[in-house]
């Protein structure tokens, strides 16, 4: 698996114990959660957009599922949980709160989603490696999740030496 902190890991690992059932990495990327996730025996799929980064995730983890997709194109009430760790933080604030509709919509009734993201003390872009991000407050991101149908059941931020300052937020379809 790419290196990734061991809070990251004890996280997505708990919350996937929780949730049981069918997952979606959806932001999959280099599907390395994907990947992880199922080596430890869940029923999860890699969903990413890009079609290099599904290509490069086949050749690298043979045999994990994978599909290219986004948030837009989930069906409808299909998985009980949806990892999003990392996968919005290149989308504008304005077009976030529909994101979340979608994620709301894939999710069963009770169904999970778990998000990774970039802390801040307001919502604010910042330079990332291809193109801009944005910084988040939980309470702001919390509240867009609320406004489109979730219930927060819990949330945190940690700052790693020399890092941007980490967020997470676990909520369910109501």
């Amino acid at each position: 698996m790419t290196v990734v902190a061991d809070a990251d890991r004890a996280q997505v690992e708990a919350w996937a114990r929780r949730v049981g059932g069918a997952l979606a990495d959806v932001g999959c990327g280099p599907a390395h959660w994907t990947a992880h996730l199922d080596a430890l025996g869940y029923d999860v799929t890699g969903i990413d957009p890009a079609e290099e980064f599904i290509a490069h995730a086949r050749r690298t983890h043979p045999g994990v599922r994978l599909e290219s997709g986004s948030f837009e194109t989930l069906p409808t009430a299909a998985f009980d949980g949806i990892l999003a760790w990392y996968s919005i933080i290149h989308t504008p604030p304005r077009e976030l709160p529909q994101l979340l509709e979608h994620a709301h919509r894939a999710l069963s009734p009770g169904g999970s989603l778990l998000v990774g993201f970039f802390a801040g003390d307001r919502v604010e872009p910042f330079d990332h490696a291809v193109t801009t991000a944005w910084y988040w407050p939980h309470q702001e991101l919390a509240r867009l999740l609320t406004a489109a149908g979730f219930t927060v059941t819990d949330h945190g931020t940690r700052q790693d030496p020399g890092v941007r300052r980490h967020g997470w937020i676990e909520a369910v379809r109501d």
